[in-house]
């Protein structure tokens, strides 16, 4: 968690967002991609002398367990601990392709909660992750809507390869359909650790369930920026 920090959003289109925070709303997250998934997000009105990351920095301890493994834990206690308003995991569990979730927030008792942030992994990856990073929210009523680009943490390289990464982590293998629709006997694709967050470049994957360079498939798994559409409704 870093406080006083300049805010990065993650946002690439906005219609008519203030900077004053609205009481009651609802956050609705829609998965855009084709064939991966989101592991349990968390989302977060929060005040503005907090950022969940910051673009070019080292990822915290807790945003690795977040990128690398689906674990919101930890962030949410850092934004529990700041008087954060939260409604976490609203698909209750993994929102897939196409699927959207909705989180009701209400911050009548806490009008220093002005941000917005949500996060949560990408299946599969080694270490990426959607993320909006501290939108204004609005205040009048009504519909407003924003992209969000995926995030590398820069805390695992990119090699594509299932169990490759540390014990424990979601990300290879992956649960559910994406442990199905993985492939196995990569080689590893090329690549170190960035050391710092930054724009997911995207998976490469390949065509070779068995082998080649990559466990996923290119086919299917393959995605670009922007990867979630998020709208707040200010009631």
């Amino acid at each position: 968690m870093k406080l006083g920090t300049k805010l990065i959003p993650a946002l690439i289109l906005a219609s008519g967002a203030t900077a004053s925070v609205a009481a009651d709303f609802d956050v609705t997250i829609q998965n855009l991609t084709r064939g991966t998934y989101f592991t349990p997000l968390l989302v977060a009105a929060h005040p503005s002398s907090a950022s969940l990351f910051s673009s070019g920095e080292a990822a915290s301890a807790n945003l690795q367990a977040m990128a690398e493994g689906g674990d919101i834990s930890g962030l949410a206690s850092d934004l529990d601990a700041l008087g954060a308003t939260q409604s976490n995991n609203p698909a209750a569990g993994l929102l897939g392709p196409g699927a959207s979730a909705t989180a009701s927030l209400n911050t009548d008792s806490a009008e220093a909660n002005t941000l917005l942030s949500i996060v949560g992994m990408i299946l599969p990856t080694n270490d990426g992750f959607v993320a909006a990073n501290g939108i204004e929210i609005p205040t009048a009523p009504g519909e407003y809507s924003y992209y969000l680009n995926a995030y590398d943490a820069g805390t695992e390289a990119n090699d594509e390869i299932r169990g490759s990464g540390a014990p424990g982590e979601a990300g290879y293998p992956a649960p559910g359909p994406i442990d199905a629709a993985s492939g196995t006997g990569g080689t590893g694709v090329a690549a170190t650790v960035e050391g710092y967050v930054h724009i997911h470049r995207g998976v490469l994957g390949d065509t070779d369930a068995t082998g080649g360079l990559s466990d996923i498939d290119s086919t299917l798994h393959r995605w670009l920026n922007p990867v979630a559409k998020v709208t707040i409704t200010v009631r």
